[in-house]
């Protein structure tokens, strides 16, 4: 569903699967089911609603309005410049839209724009009879409308500006550069220089089928909603009780009341950098090439889908999971740890500990043995991991997934086992003590790093795309990324996975689960659940790689003031300084390498996004990161001569 919009008693709302038609519902059933009737299969890109009828401006621009016209507010003036309206405000009668062209009002029905003629708005918001905007002159708030109290009563024609003795911002200060549509005039002052304010984007389509290239024209909606809050509250503020009445009316129909304003934390930048001369020692400077991020379709998947996982069972053995993995006694994994000793222990985590183990054929493996207490949460705990880990790794086969090898279930004893990964986790690579200058590992090269990124991102490819259902593993991060024998990176523990949803649709479980500093904080805060959670993992996992710095990290080897790894990095990457945050120990990036890692750094900054909607998908992922790692070869030029893949849905 695209734009919803409320009036009397009803909403509407943009069905995007559904060629952008209008659909209505609500208690005010007659109104609503006459209104979707009269839209039929119009496709729009913008509605608002009034007291009982919608207004919108179609795929091709033309402003369309259907619903009651009991005052004539459907009748749209011709030849008054309407065509791809940039606002509109309905109210009880009436209908207002701002011209694109020059920023000034229009109304029809029973309201005129006899009052503010001349006046160029930034933004509209109408109540049950009168109508306030922002001033693009002073950015001042001005109402109008017979609703409104002039110096001699009610007067149509008379525009009041509320004396709020201050500017009022047409838009969130955001640590962007604005280049989809630009920057509002002043912005660095109106920020204080701290930040920019970006003009919204009116981008209409044509009926056509879109290009893939095409920018979205929902990229705007969210600064758009929260001028629009900005506005109600600068109202609302300033009439107090005199104007309560109205005001509620207000909060009625453009649904503040009801928790549709939704506030971005940033938004998708179009990045042009220059200045750079190119040269060996411009590593300080951002380079001269352009990075361009723009709003396009996923490329299509061609990758080879791997075949079903190699399953067989013991001789002599059945269990409710014979049909899923190999089966193991206990005894013959007891034999293969050496009785699970120290000296054969490589890793503990939340589940149990971990043996390296050579079985009697000479495999060698890695062991996996919950912890055996009597505590019943506990217990039941270990049993949901290990059900979960048989359930998902038992039908998956990928390069880039560790592979199960099989189990064992005997009394209370579960243990998973695995192939062995000879090289270890990837955290313990990067925050090993003992890794402290270029020398000390071989991940300590640009192209390492943006490898292990590729490789990593290609297993998680896997589960959202090629897994049916799909499968969400919520807990990525670089302890769960391990090395083979051959440096590739596979992704490890899915005692937290759930299956995703068929569709786009969110999933929401019981309750948040992941790691500090790695869970996607919409999954946290609102317990929403999508594939774009592990694309917010995986962007603090390319954030570890190029600052070698944990998720979350103290300031000084002393102590200090836990840090976030996101707060510390986007600022500088959003600055175009992505040098001064990289890795000491793998030391600054040569010319070719300095393209991709800040083509490394920029995906992973939208990775980190605060919603889940403005993380690009897997796919444009991989798709950024192959180009990144080709760049690195230096063998098919740079990175302007290839596209920048960001995609939010």
């Amino acid at each position: 569903m695209g734009k919803i919009t409320s009036g009397f008693g009803f909403s509407c709302g943009i069905v995007l699967s559904q060629n952008n038609r209008v659909a209505c519902w609500g208690s005010n059933s007659v109104v609503s089911t006459d209104i979707e009737r009269q839209f039929g299969n119009i496709s729009m890109e913008n509605i608002e609603a009034g007291v009982s009828h919608v207004c919108g401006v179609n795929s091709v621009g033309d402003l369309v309005c259907k619903g009651n016209n009991s005052a004539g507010q459907l009748n749209v003036p011709l030849n008054k410049g309407l065509r791809f309206a940039s606002w509109l405000a309905l109210g009880e009668g009436f209908s207002c839209g701002i011209r694109r062209l020059n920023g000034t009002v229009v109304c029809w029905g029973s309201m005129t724009e006899s009052a503010i003629e001349d006046i160029e708005f930034e933004s509209i918001v109408a109540g049950l009879n009168f109508t306030c905007g922002l001033t693009t002159k002073n950015l001042s708030i001005v109402c109008w409308g017979p609703g409104w109290p002039g110096n001699n009563g009610f007067n149509s024609n008379y525009s009041f500006e509320l004396p709020l003795m201050a500017e009022i911002l047409p838009g969130p200060c955001v640590q962007s550069f604005c280049s989809e549509c630009g920057i509002y005039p002043e912005s660095n002052r109106l920020c204080s220089g701290s930040g920019n304010i970006c003009k919204p984007c009116f981008n209409i389509t044509t009926a056509s089928p879109p290009s893939p290239v095409a920018p979205s024209p929902e990229v705007s909606r969210p600064s758009r909603e929260l001028r629009r809050g900005l506005l109600a509250f600068a109202i609302v503020g300033s009439i107090g009780g005199f104007m309560g009445i109205c005001s509620a009316i207000y909060c009625l129909w453009t649904g503040v009341c009801f928790g549709k304003k939704k506030v971005h934390n940033s938004v998708q930048p179009t990045i042009t950098r220059a200045g750079s001369n190119g040269g060996p020692g411009s590593n300080n400077s951002p380079p001269s090439r352009s990075l361009r991020i723009r709003r396009q379709s996923s490329r299509a998947m061609k990758r080879q889908r791997s075949g079903p996982s190699m399953i067989r069972q013991r001789s002599g053995t059945s269990s409710k999971h014979a049909d899923k993995a190999e089966e193991f006694s206990f005894a013959e994994l007891v034999a293969a740890t050496n009785g699970f000793s120290l000296e054969n222990k490589i890793g503990a985590g939340s589940y149990g500990v971990v043996y390296k183990g050579k079985l009697s054929d000479g495999r060698e493996v890695a062991i996996k043995r919950g912890e055996t207490g009597s505590k019943m949460k506990k217990y039941q705990e270990k049993e949901i991991a290990f059900e979960s880990e048989i359930s998902f790794l038992s039908r998956l086969h990928h390069k880039h997934l560790v592979r199960l090898v099989g189990y064992c279930e005997e009394m209370d004893e579960r243990l998973l086992v695995y192939e062995y990964m000879k090289n270890g986790a990837l955290y313990d690579h990067l925050h090993d003590k003992n890794n402290i200058e270029k020398s000390s590992s071989l991940l300590n090269s640009w192209k390492m790093r943006i490898k292990i990124a590729l490789d990593a991102a290609r297993g998680i490819e896997y589960l959202h795309n090629y897994a049916v259902p799909p499968i969400i593993h919520r807990d990525i991060k670089s302890s769960n990324i391990l090395l083979d024998a051959n440096w590739t990176a596979r992704v490890s523990d899915f005692g937290l996975s759930m299956m995703g949803p068929e569709s786009d649709r969110d999933y929401k479980p019981t309750k948040a689960a992941g790691t500090v500093g790695y869970i996607d904080p919409e999954y946290y805060g609102l317990n929403v659940l999508t594939t774009k959670s592990d694309v917010y993992g995986l962007g603090v996992v390319m954030l570890e790689l190029l600052t070698g710095k944990r998720a979350i990290f103290k300031e000084s080897e002393s102590g200090g003031t836990p840090v976030s790894l996101v707060d510390y990095t986007v600022p500088a990457i959003m600055n175009g300084e992505v040098v001064k945050v990289l890795d000491p120990r793998v030391g600054p990036p040569e010319l070719n390498e300095s393209e991709a890692v800040e083509l490394m750094a920029y995906t992973a900054m939208h990775c980190v996004n605060l919603e889940g909607k403005d993380r690009p998908t897997i796919g444009d992922i991989v798709s950024n990161l192959e180009r990144a790692l080709t760049v690195c070869d230096g063998s098919h030029g740079s990175i302007s001569s290839g596209a920048f893949s960001i995609v939010s849905e």
